[in-house]
């Protein structure tokens, strides 16, 4: 499911700067349809994990208090050229999505 997410890696020097943008609804679970006055079933990434050559180099643990389509962005150091960044996540509902690319 790589369009859920969207993936820019930076390499200044030996670092890398990392922007990510996943595709997900985010939804906290305490918001009520206008409609029916039901509440809307809580759908939210619970866990976001990048991995530098196979080795976790962030990750975060979220809720529902993310907003929709979360932008996320950090860096690390001992990155180069050609060094593979994979980008995963795991929502309360059990979806998933992972996207992997070669830093340039």
């Amino acid at each position: 499911m790589a369009e859920r997410i969207k993936l820019r890696v930076k390499l200044k020097g030996d670092v890398a700067e990392v922007k990510s943008l996943m595709v997900h609804p985010m939804e906290s679970g305490f918001r009520r349809n206008p409609d029916t006055g039901e509440y809307f079933p809580a759908h939210h990434i619970r866990q976001v994990t990048f991995e530098h050559n196979g080795k976790p180099v962030m990750t975060g643990q979220w809720g529902g208090g993310v907003s929709t389509d979360p932008f996320f962005g950090f860096s690390f150091k001992g990155a180069k050229a050609g060094d593979s960044l994979k980008v995963s996540w795991v929502d309360n509902q059990g979806e998933s999505a992972e996207l992997e690319t070669k830093i340039q």
